[in-house]
């Protein structure tokens, strides 16, 4: 069984989102999500166990994609926890390995 743990910053709004991410046969991924974000709480029921291998080969039109897109509108439309939940199901899945993602973002001129 592959199981991973994501903890993901969203930003601004200062939300914290928590991952899990299982696969039990290294391809089939199901989501347990805690979130105070009601818009990922949203995301979050609308997934199902997704096909790892199957979300790989469509890339931004698979289940977890669309899922998102369904779900977060507006200033929503920029938020990082989509990419974590992808992240969280190619290491469960086996695919990829655990490493960390990050973007750091300050204005032109600003020390970092």
């Amino acid at each position: 069984m592959g199981t991973v743990c994501a903890t993901v910053h969203a930003g601004v709004c200062g939300f914290v989102t928590r991952i899990t991410a299982t696969a039990d046969d290294e391809q089939c991924v199901r989501f347990d999500v805690a979130s105070p974000c009601e818009n990922i709480q949203r995301l979050a029921a609308r997934l199902p166990t997704v096909d790892a291998y199957a979300e790989l080969g469509a890339g931004f039109d698979g289940e977890l994609h669309q899922a998102a897109r369904a779900s977060l509108k507006g200033c929503c439309s920029g938020c990082v926890v989509p990419a974590g939940l992808f992240k969280a199901m190619q290491v469960a899945a086996n695919v990829a390995l655990p490493s960390d993602a990050s973007i750091h973002l300050n204005r032109e001129g600003e020390t970092p």
